[in-house]
């Protein structure tokens, strides 16, 4: 990955590297609203600035890949998956925002290990070859990601390291998928067409952002081993106007009206599989939240996760002149006091 392809996902969002994840669900939720495709119709620019939104909550609001993106810069996606095999180098921890680029890593990787030369697959000396992999990140072609290491020459090993000889692997590749939230939830059958190629994909139901579905021998070709690699389909899910995931759950907000928030009820609320009524407590706050257990989003273990109703107590701008005789009644026969704890309060 070149340097002018790495995205600050705190820029994206428009938050500082210390945003707590209250701040940024906030202003996640904002710019979803802002940029979503039912609120700008055909507009690409507002698309394409929506798709970047999800991408940088999806992974800043994950702990454990936001630690990852945090040390390790734009190559955060390889982090982890280990050192050169049989050489008992490990690149846990390592800082490879140094570089510039991965053909920059690779340079100074190989002349540690014995004289290398200019670039990827350049010998060590001794006519030796090394090719590395594009592990599901990358786009089958040299330079398109950090991966397992194989060394391809017979006998001595990597730089007197001790390597394996190993046949050439395949190449992996991603590409995305964008879903609705309702095929998301419910399944889907798709059609892709990649490189001139047509797929028909079915994409199984309760599939969340993020997720990796794993197409058999339908990556890139490659030309050492005659074989194709597999190609692997990174799920987005368009943001909804009103559902969002949060963890495991799905959370919305309810409207109510003062009668209602004051007198509580029997309300409808809706889910990601149909209506149902809820009951709001009496005298119940803005901001409070309900929980509908088992109305969220399908485990992968089975059964579902929980919906979180936020209530927001929403007044009326117009009223009708009874319904204004009445609040003015209420008003002028009001026992309660919503700020009499205030009256103390000094400097």
């Amino acid at each position: 990955m070149a340097a002018t392809d790495f995205k600050d996902y705190y820029a994206v969002l428009g938050v500082s590297k210390d945003a707590n994840q209250e701040e940024l669900k906030r202003v996640y939720r904002k710019l979803a609203r802002q940029y979503h495709p039912d609120v700008n119709p055909g507009d690409q620019q507002a698309e394409a600035r929506f798709k970047e939104i999800n991408e940088a909550y999806e992974v800043l609001s994950d702990s454990e890949k936001r630690q990852k993106y945090d040390q390790f810069g734009q190559y955060w996606k390889h982090a982890g998956e280990g050192g050169v095999p049989g050489t008992g180098v490990d690149f846990g921890g390592y800082d490879f925002g140094q570089y510039g680029s991965f053909d920059e890593f690779i340079n100074e990787l190989l002349g540690r290990f014995g004289n290398a030369s200019a670039g990827p697959g350049a010998g060590a000396g001794s006519g030796r070859r090394v090719y590395y992999r594009t592990g599901p990140g990358g786009s089958g072609a040299a330079g398109g990601g950090f991966g397992g290491f194989e060394d391809l020459f017979g006998g001595g090993g990597f730089g007197g390291s001790g390597f394996q000889t190993q046949a050439p692997p395949t190449s992996d590749a991603e590409a995305a998928i964008t879903l609705s939230l309702s095929e998301a939830f419910h399944g889907v059958q798709k059609r892709l067409q990649l490189e001139g190629e047509s797929l028909d994909v079915r994409i199984p139901a309760g599939v969340r952002p993020g997720r990796r579905i794993r197409l058999k021998g339908k990556g890139p070709f490659n030309p050492l081993t005659q074989q194709r690699g597999d190609l692997y389909l990174i799920t987005e899910v368009q943001a909804h106007p009103f559902f969002q995931f949060e963890g495991e759950d799905i959370f919305c907000e309810l409207p109510l009206s003062p009668d209602e928030a004051v007198l509580g009820g029997q309300i409808p609320v809706p889910t990601v599989d149909g209506s149902v009524t809820m009951t709001i407590p009496v005298g119940v706050r803005s901001g409070q939240s309900l929980r509908l257990r088992g109305k969220g989003w399908p485990k992968p273990k089975g059964g579902r996760s929980d919906q979180i109703v936020k209530l927001q107590i929403v007044p009326p701008k117009e009223l009708s002149p009874l319904e204004r005789e009445c609040y003015e009644k209420i008003r002028s026969n009001r026992s309660f006091d919503p700020r009499a704890q205030l009256k103390d309060i000094k400097l």
